[in-house]
């Protein structure tokens, strides 16, 4: 499964921790994602979907 939403295609993003010593690491960031019933394609589908689509209305839940 990857860690991408359905929607919007947003997925990890990749980066340093940096700390006060100024030690960097690799770290990576993964989008909240959520797995919704939704309506797609005049069916009802499970799709994994972040929150910033759901808050904007992107997504239409099932019922």
């Amino acid at each position: 499964m990857s860690r991408k939403c359905e929607v919007c295609g947003k997925g990890p993003s990749f980066g340093n921790n940096v700390s006060h010593a100024n030690n960097k690491t690799r770290t990576t960031w993964y989008p909240n994602l959520q797995k919704v019933k939704a309506v797609r394609n005049g069916s009802i589908q499970t799709i994994k979907v972040c929150t910033r689509c759901i808050r904007s209305g992107h997504v239409t839940k099932a019922l």
